[in-house]
């Protein structure tokens, strides 16, 4: 009895430094693709000279910097194919650091076209086609597929957990990993928002 309550509690204490470990590192960029929906944005309004809908990503108090930069941008981009170019690429980075900035998201360069998750990607295409089922099963799958490995190292290692100390410690690594998995899929399904920030965002600010 004695020996399973130790045992016990150095699994809690290595899944608690575990849950320390793997917090979740910065959401990888979706928004500073050259696909994604603010290049995409961006390339739209200037085709038709009009920057009302890019504002909607950025802060109020970053309106009228992007407003100058986009008229100056269309000035630019009469003068040759080669200005129009580089004229677009400096507002697409300049609009996406914006952007990042007011989100407290680092900006460390556009990024190229088709370098976004597969579930992300997934999520544009709902939104486009406008049904949401082809997502659901996307995800799905991959989440299940997660479960099933996971579970399989579990069992796999726990046959030999006793047997030494090293093997233990397997052991121990695959259930912390099993268990932790597990739980972040199941808080994020009946979590009441999906959004990574807890705050909403104030009146004519985006978050992403």
């Amino acid at each position: 009895m004695k020996r399973r309550k130790y045992f016990l509690g150095i699994t809690a204490a290595l899944a608690f430094c575990a849950g320390i470990w793997m917090l979740p590192a910065a959401a990888i960029a979706h928004c500073d693709t050259l696909d994604g929906p603010v290049v995409m944005t961006a390339k739209a309004a200037l085709e038709k000279g009009e920057v009302t809908p890019l504002l909607k990503w950025v802060r109020k108090e970053d309106e009228k910097e992007i407003q100058q930069l986009f008229k100056k941008t269309l000035e630019v981009r009469k003068q040759s194919k080669e200005a129009k170019e580089l004229a677009d690429m400096y507002f697409f980075e300049t609009l996406v650091r914006i952007h990042r900035a007011g989100e407290g998201a680092p900006y460390t360069g556009l990024k190229p076209a088709g370098t976004v998750e597969p579930a992300v990607a997934g999520a544009d295409r709902a939104l486009e086609s406008g049904t949401v089922e082809e997502l659901v099963k996307l995800v799905n799958e991959a989440a299940a597929r997660g479960i099933r490995e996971r579970f399989a190292r579990v069992v796999e290692t726990r046959k030999h957990a006793d047997h030494t100390v090293e093997a233990g410690r397997g052991f121990v690594a695959a259930y912390v990993d099993f268990t932790h998995y597990v739980e972040r899929i199941h808080m994020d399904a009946v979590a009441g928002s999906g959004h990574v920030h807890e705050q909403a965002p104030a009146a004519g600010e985006h978050k992403h």
